[in-house]
């Protein structure tokens, strides 16, 4: 299930902050129905949490139903942010 990269980027995108499917969906280069189904896989699990507000429906990881899987999720993708800082630092040179 979160060994989809799609599914592990809505995670990373509504972690700190809710966000409206349609937002969630332009980080994507597929269509919104794709999007969507990734996220109602994400909701059956309880991974996310849903709220609706008119026609709108706003999303955010639940990081307790995660439980430790949160923690390794948080250091993967602080890997990968010091990764890309030092491969850019490298990048500009002395």
């Amino acid at each position: 299930m979160i060994a989809e990269p799609k599914r592990r980027t809505i995670l990373r995108l509504v972690w700190d902050q809710e966000l409206a499917a349609t937002d969630i969906a332009a980080n994507f280069d597929v269509t919104f129905g794709a999007v969507s189904q990734h996220l109602a896989v994400l909701r059956e699990a309880d991974f996310v949490m849903v709220r609706r507000d008119g026609n709108k429906r706003f999303y955010q990881t639940n990081k307790e139903a995660l439980g430790p899987l949160a923690t390794v999720l948080e250091e993967m993708w602080r890997t990968k942010l010091r990764n890309l800082a030092s491969t850019i630092e490298s990048a500009e040179g002395p």
